[in-house]
């Protein structure tokens, strides 16, 4: 899959235009994708009589296995058509696969991994995506983080304050490239950052993917999930690395802040599973934390037939499955999302994404 080059002065805007567009969707849109998609599809015969959900390398792990089997059982119970689990260990094979259509649903996708799949094909539509604790999608976002060891974070201060400054050089580890979170967000920021500076500014996010001596980065490497590469960081693989808050929200306890201010601490818990089991423990520091828009579940409108994707919507949308603790999971336990106040699912309109692809520009 080819991707653009991102253009470094759109971060700014982006940021704020995400907070200025998700007030003026705060409530479903009237032309959400399942309903919008009717007209499009109508006709073409070829819908599947399978539904195949595909996830992220992030939700494959077997700790999210019952989750993902009971969001597959009610699927099946409203569609009363067989569902078929697809886990990945990639990025790319989860958007292609919702792209080609051998995959009718894209779950708990990143917003870049849905433009790119859109992108590959004018099929892929936005399902719902899961409000913020207000309840609405004014703070429907989690946070991208740039992280390092403690007892490394002085290091990356000046004045007394946290700062990119001193990144250049070091071993740096991205989640994948398809991931909004773990690259799209962090290379732009380094871009915007450094390219102020006489030496970078030419500098542009394709020279972030690799390491050398004539690299920004002395060695890049990707985790291919949060997961990943949280646990390169803590194993001593890299010296700063990129996340988000909410995959690793189930391996870790805050010693001290919170998960988007920089300085907070953050600790592997006793007990954690793989890959954290081997990294017990180990404590890590945010230097920088940026706010990102939730991703959304997403389908094929090809293979998944109009009457299929509504009552999907329907389902995704309702007070059970929005009460239900195996999708909005109590602090402590597996689900696909972690429960956050009144955070529940909603049809969205497809421009709400429109700060993301400003950024792929």
């Amino acid at each position: 899959m080819t991707k653009k080059p991102l253009k470094a002065a759109s971060l700014l805007a982006a940021i704020l235009l995400i907070v200025g567009m998700a007030a003026a969707c705060s409530a479903p849109a009237s032309g959400s994708g399942a309903d919008s998609s009717a007209a499009a599809a109508a006709g073409n015969g070829n819908y599947s009589d399978t539904i195949t959900i595909v996830w992220y390398p992030n939700e494959s792990s077997s700790d999210f296995e019952e989750a993902r089997k009971h969001y597959e059982d009610l699927v099946a119970q409203a569609t009363g058509k067989k569902v078929v689990d697809k886990p990945t260990t990639d990025y790319n094979i989860a958007v292609e696969a919702l792209a080609n259509g051998t995959a009718q649903i894209g779950a708990v996708m990143g917003a870049l991994g849905y433009i790119q799949a859109q992108q590959e094909s004018a099929d892929v539509k936005a399902l719902a995506v899961n409000t913020g604790s207000s309840g609405t999608l004014d703070d429907a976002v989690y946070y991208s983080r740039f992280c390092v060891p403690k007892g490394q974070e002085q290091n990356y201060m000046t004045n007394g304050e946290y700062t990119l400054d001193n990144i250049q050089g070091k071993k740096m580890s991205f989640v994948s490239n398809s991931s909004t979170s773990g690259f799209l967000f962090p290379t732009t920021t380094i871009v915007s950052y450094f390219s102020k500076m006489d030496q970078w500014k030419s500098l542009t996010a394709d020279d972030l993917t690799e390491g050398g001596a004539d690299k920004f980065f002395s060695q890049v490497d990707f985790g291919g999930s949060h997961q990943g590469s949280a646990v390169n960081l803590l194993s001593g693989k890299d010296d700063v690395a990129a996340f988000d808050d909410g995959d690793l929200a189930e391996y870790v306890n805050a010693v001290s802040g919170d998960v988007k201010t920089a300085g907070s601490v953050f600790e592997v818990k006793a007990g954690a599973a793989a890959p954290f089991d081997t990294v017990v423990g180990k404590q890590f520091v945010i230097i920088k934390a940026m706010p990102v828009q939730n991703g959304p579940f997403a389908y094929n409108s090809k293979t998944l037939s109009p009457d299929d994707a509504k009552k999907i919507q329907d389902l995704m949308t309702s007070d059970s499955f929005n009460k239900d603790p195996l999708v909005f999971a109590p602090e402590g336990s597996f689900g696909l999302l972690e429960q956050s106040g009144s955070s529940h699912f909603v049809a969205i309109d497809d421009a709400w994404y429109d700060p993301i692809r400003d950024m792929l520009k």
